[in-house]
């Protein structure tokens, strides 16, 4: 680090995000949770020569048409709903607005929640999951500070009921719960329906999953109109283009394929319950996940590293996390049947190898 840098980021421990190699073409990538499928194909009508001549013309900064369509769909006020570059952005910016007396966060979920509170200088508390990796929302009495509660949780992809939710909401009706929806389309249900009855709610999600727009950073938030002209404020003291004008037209259009998203997100269920059901008959624990991913691990024979390295070996992509606690788990994006198929063949490999090594 240069001698320039603010002392306040000197121990900062930025996000890791999964690898993106090059040379993909030769690889299975399961490990950075992308859909298998591609966009809507109205979103590739969307993208035309007449939209890529307007990228001289500055993005609405209201995003108007794509918040017209995304309060629609979710059945609010337009006053109701935010929009991101990517849900990291939306996330960043309720770090800064919301959490002045701290935040409130599982110690298994996703990596960026810790690095925002060490990047704004936020005061963090890490609440302990259950042993079976599950939330305990009873642990949460009494904690100060904003909560933020990825749902389907990531990366262990259990998914908290809606009743688990209002439960969290009625602890402390003074204290805002942030529900991080970044999966919630494969299997588990919105918090946005509790909205009406619930001020202290905000729901963010991301385009990035479940409609296949990872690589154009499209993110959202639903909540009272407050808590979204609060984020609009710290959006327009930062950046007020942050969503540019392709983007835009692209969440327009995937929002107006309802079929074709559903269709996605079941294709990529089934498959997710196959491979699930594969590992297990292989000897993994394999968590309900209701995500676009498995988390697998505690194999008696082959530990997470050790399986995330030989899968490497076979050209297969996963993701392998260093915690203490989860050491020896993987993450597995869900792709195609036939990427699934692929996977569980060599891992039956690797398992037969390990035992003949053992004899």
């Amino acid at each position: 680090m240069s001698r320039f840098l603010a002392g306040a980021l000197r121990a900062v421990t930025p996000y890791t995000p999964g690898e993106q190699p090059r040379g993909v073409e030769t690889l299975i990538k399961l490990n950075t949770n992308e859909n298998p499928y591609p966009p809507s194909p109205k979103v590739l009508e969307a993208l035309n020569g007449r939209a890529a001549e307007n990228l001289r013309l500055y993005s609405d900064p209201a995003c108007a048409d794509f918040l017209a369509a995304l309060a629609e769909t979710f059945g609010v006020g337009r006053d109701q709903v935010f929009a991101g570059n990517g849900s990291d952005e939306v996330l960043a910016f309720a770090f800064l607005a919301f959490c002045e007396k701290g935040a409130a966060f599982a110690d298994i979920t996703y990596g960026f929640y810790p690095v925002f509170a060490q990047l704004f200088g936020i005061a963090a508390q890490e609440v302990p999951l259950r042993e079976d990796f599950s939330v305990n929302t009873g642990d949460y009495a009494g904690v100060p500070g904003t909560v933020f509660l990825a749902n389907p949780n990531a990366p262990t992809g259990l998914c908290l009921p809606l009743a688990e939710i209002e439960a969290l909401l009625r602890q402390d009706p003074d204290r805002l719960v942030v529900v991080d929806e970044a999966y919630v389309d494969f299997g588990g249900e919105s918090a946005a329906c509790l909205l009406g009855r619930y001020d202290n709610l905000l729901v963010v999600g991301t385009f990035s999953k479940s409609r296949s727009l990872a690589g154009a950073r499209l993110g959202y938030a639903v909540g009272s109109p407050a808590l979204i002209a609060d984020l609009n404020t710290v959006k327009f003291s930062f950046n007020p283009y942050n969503i540019n004008r392709l983007t835009l037209l692209a969440g327009e259009a995937a929002l107006a394929d309802a079929p074709y998203f559903a269709r996605c997100c079941t294709q990529v269920a089934a498959v997710r319950d196959e491979t699930a059901q594969a590992l297990r008959a292989l000897g993994f624990t394999v968590t309900d996940s209701k995500t676009n991913f498995l988390f697998a691990g505690a194999h008696p024979a082959v530990s997470g590293g050790e399986y995330y390295a030989a899968l490497r070996q076979s050209s297969i992509l996963v993701r392998h996390f260093t915690l203490p606690r989860i050491e020896n788990w993987v993450r597995i994006t869900v792709g195609t049947a036939a990427q699934m198929q692929r996977l569980v063949d060599v891992t039956k490999q690797i398992l037969d190898a390990r035992h003949s090594a053992a004899r």
